[in-house]
């Protein structure tokens, strides 16, 4: 019976259609912000009063 859903596993592919999740998140401020190139990486700037502060970032799209 185990190697019953191990096989059942193995044959369902994994879905590459990203999917949409809902996050609630209990914070101070919000800022929303376009990512902007740099170099090889991405970059948002933030207010230098949220120097040392800890932050999340969500990619809505």
């Amino acid at each position: 019976m185990a190697d019953d859903k191990k096989n059942q596993m193995a044959e369902a592919p994994p879905s590459l259609t990203p999917t949409k999740v809902k996050f609630e998140i209990y914070g101070e401020e919000m800022i929303e912000k376009l990512v902007k190139s740099s170099g090889n990486s991405g970059r948002v700037y933030l207010p230098p009063d949220w120097v040392g502060r800890h932050v999340k970032i969500i990619r809505v799209d």
